[in-house]
């Protein structure tokens, strides 16, 4: 497939954020299938090609920040809507997913707004490689939390990538497991932006 063909599966987004909007290519077909239902609202598209609710109000909340200087990955990235802002914001960002097609669209969406992203495949239920990346100055995740068992693999990880994470979730199941099972060792404060809660965890 030539890149011309490809670009006509395609379709420009626009995101507004604190100091500029971002514009993100994104697979049409998800396009078409906006984050507008409920908590248990699962589109018939790869989830990583959906423009999240909680990847918006995460890339808002890092807009607003300084953090240039600042060592950052994000973990299932998806589109990266994060990555991008929090690269905007000044930090070196890693941005991860297990899979190749969100990080190919990313390195475009990052060239297209100035910034630079490195990515790479990872799987955080395995997260030796992850580890071996680290430290990190802060960890980020947005609607990663679809099951249980998401918030254990998180919680795992975390103390061997960073002191400080982001989580972001519309209050879905999993987003309680992470607030019931955080570790005395980790302090979190939560704030809700409209549907989307983000949950700060910093290690004490």
């Amino acid at each position: 497939m030539n890149p011309a063909e490809e670009d006509e599966d395609l379709v420009t987004q626009t995101v507004e954020l604190p100091g500029g909007e971002l514009r993100v290519l994104q697979p049409a077909e998800s396009a078409e299938l906006p984050d507008e239902g409920g908590i248990k609202w699962a589109p018939l598209v790869d989830y990583w090609s959906v423009i999240w609710r909680s990847g918006v109000g995460l890339a808002r909340e890092l807009a607003a920040e300084d953090l240039r200087g600042r060592r950052v990955i994000e973990l299932g990235c998806g589109l990266g809507l994060p990555s991008l802002a929090a690269a905007r914001a000044g930090a070196e960002v890693l941005a991860t997913d297990a899979y190749p097609e969100p990080l190919e669209l990313l390195d475009r969406n990052a060239a297209a707004n100035g910034v630079e992203v490195e990515t790479a495949i990872a799987d955080w239920y395995r997260p030796g490689a992850l580890a071996d990346r680290g430290p990190f100055d802060l960890a980020l995740a947005a609607d990663v939390l679809y099951i249980d068992q998401a918030a254990d693999a998180i919680l795992e990880l975390l103390p061997s990538l960073t002191r400080e994470a982001m989580v972001a979730d519309p209050g879905r199941s999993g987003s309680r497991e992470l607030l019931r099972k955080a570790p005395p060792a980790w302090a979190v404060e939560s704030t809700k932006r409209g549907i989307v809660e983000i949950h700060r965890l910093s290690r004490r």
